[in-house]
């Protein structure tokens, strides 16, 4: 407990934080897609991005920082069984620690009044609660869902038959955020009648008496029949008498079919709220279920249900993107897997990102969303929102590291890097928009209106500064990024910065790091230890403990 009412998560290796590169994302256009026609409403700037999820968000961040009016994840839940497309089961430290360094992210990506979204289950459930409250502030917590992905039970479970998942929902700010009503069903509706044809349409009637303490809700009331009444024994009137006056002149109390009954109030359909708030329980019957998601996928891609063992549900996704978003508002799940959130979100006239590692991004997701696109996919939501395709997306893959080692080990310019791609990488890298001048040869991106970047190969001599720098103005500013120049020839032209490439951006990044994944393959080989055994009667396998070397403290700090 650090500071007040300020708990913190510890785990192994909390403090080590990667020096993320922004790479720059390359469009495939082999595997970009679109409608061959345009309708109103069809959005085609989305984004599918197959690469390593840590490495796409830092590739986003700086031009998707505060947009992002929704995010919807649903990781590697750390079950302790390996999946084959994500390898489940990474040991809780180092779990913690990579969803940390995404989470951390998303929530730069958020808008103001933007919402987090992470399906989990019972086995970090509390623990990652603990870590967003942390990053995102414990005032910014809006709830915890509790939603049955089975209904039925599991007779072979050793305790209890697991029936649920939660959805952790967080609010960049939570004074800005705000949920919408979900939609009214007709069974919520069948309540309400027009028993005496009232021109206001179909009403319930509701008691006017209630328990609590009403000095003024204590009168006599006198039926249509003559018949004297007042609230039963141990209630009171919830209206004073003059209200009551009112209303009944209005016709607004119901009196019965022979005007003898308890008086009750005429609540009328057409002052309901037309819609409902959204609960924290989310029944089967509702969001859908696990089973249901799998026939979703075998429908759509002929898969028998083995690739993606825990899918989740169209309608799951629709009602959280329901009480989250609007039309146009854009949504990111940097989970894809299967590709639900961008197949719903697609459907639902909200723009969106994905990311995926995995093949299965061009194998599974890029069929689904074609299928979505063409109006071939009328499974899940589509009937429920009239789907009938449009709309497009496009695929990228990220950049290769920007530095590699050359013959003598050190850090060169990658040879897969042109000149449009070192630009635009440079750029990213000190914070500026690319945006070359097809006027301007020297406007290569841009900070602001008036700071500008400008990015060469080559040495910048003293002849070619001076010429710069009557170009650039004394209005405006130029970062000059280039491979040599002379540092006394720098000092001479105040609209002008320069910086020697690569050296100005070695320390900035861990180079030539692809993968950041939640794989346990990916983790460093545990040094083979010296093993010795208590002599005690337990197990070993309670008893033993790694030999410390020489000088070397124990557990306990103790040599």
């Amino acid at each position: 407990m650090t500071g007040k009412n300020k708990l913190e998560l510890t785990w192994i290796g909390k403090d080590k934080r990667p020096r993320l590169e922004p790479r720059i994302l390359l469009e495939n256009p082999t595997f970009s897609y679109h409608a061959p026609t345009r309708k109103d409403g069809d959005i085609f700037d989305n984004i599918l991005i197959k690469g390593d999820n840590l490495l796409a968000l830092k590739a986003l961040e700086q031009q998707y920082l505060g947009r992002v009016k929704c995010v919807y994840i649903d990781p590697p839940y750390n079950t302790g069984s390996a999946f084959e497309h994500y390898d489940d089961g990474v040991e809780h430290s180092i779990w913690l620690g990579l969803m940390r360094d995404r989470i951390e992210i998303l929530h730069s990506l958020l808008s103001d009044d933007g919402s987090l979204w992470i399906s989990i289950d019972d086995n970090e459930c509390h623990y990652l609660k603990v870590m967003c409250d942390e990053i995102f502030g414990r005032e910014n917590f809006v709830s915890s869902i509790t939603w049955q992905m089975i209904y039925t039970t599991k007779n072979s479970a050793r305790h209890f038959s697991a029936m649920h998942d939660y959805v952790l929902v967080y609010a960049k700010n939570k004074n800005s955020f705000s949920v919408n009503l979900l939609n009214r069903e007709d069974k919520q509706n069948e309540a309400y009648r027009n028993l005496d044809e009232d021109p206001r349409g179909p009403w319930k009637a509701t008691p006017l008496h209630a328990r609590n303490f009403y000095a003024a809700g204590q009168y006599e009331i006198v039926s249509p029949s003559g018949r004297k009444i007042k609230p039963p024994s141990g209630t009171f009137w919830r209206i004073s008498e003059q209200n009551f006056k009112q209303m009944n002149n209005e016709n607004r109390i119901w009196w019965g079919r022979d005007g003898t009954a308890i008086p009750s109030q005429k609540r009328f359909l057409s002052d309901v709220k037309q819609g409902v708030v959204p609960s924290t329980l989310w029944l089967h019957s509702d969001a859908g279920h696990n089973g249901e998601a799998k026939n979703e996928i075998r429908a759509l891609l002929d898969d028998e249900g083995e690739t993606f063992l825990t899918p989740k549900p169209e309608r799951l996704i629709r009602r959280i993107l329901d009480i989250a978003t609007n039309p146009n508002d854009l949504v990111l799940d940097s989970f894809a897997g299967s590709g639900t959130t961008g197949a719903v979100a697609h459907k639902m006239g909200r723009r969106w990102i994905m990311v995926e590692l995995g093949d299965h991004c061009e194998t599974h997701v890029v069929p689904r969303l074609r299928k979505v696109i063409d109006g071939e996919d009328q499974g899940g939501i589509s009937k429920g929102v009239e789907w009938r395709g449009g709309g497009g997306y496009r695929y990228y893959k990220l950049a290769p590291s920007l530095l590699e080692k050359d013959n003598f080990g050190q850090w060169v310019f990658s040879k897969s890097y042109n000149a449009e791609m070192l630009t635009e990488a440079l750029c990213k890298h000190f914070g500026f928009s690319y945006a070359p001048s097809s006027e301007l040869y020297w406007q290569h991106g841009h900070a602001s209106e008036s700071d500008f970047i400008f990015v060469t190969t080559t040495a910048q001599s003293l002849e070619q500064l001076k010429t710069l720098s009557g170009a650039v103005g004394p209005d405006r500013s130029l970062l000059i990024c280039c491979t040599a120049f002379e540092p006394v020839h720098a000092q001479q032209f105040p609209n002008l910065t320069l910086r020697k490439i690569p050296n100005a951006i070695l320390d900035r990044c861990e180079w030539g790091h692809d993968d950041y994944s939640l794989k346990i393959a990916n983790l460093p080989i545990a040094e083979e230890k010296e093993w010795e055994f208590e002599d005690d009667p337990a197990p070993a396998t309670s008893r033993r403990k790694p030999k410390a070397e020489e000088g070397e403290p124990d557990l306990f700090g103790e040599v």
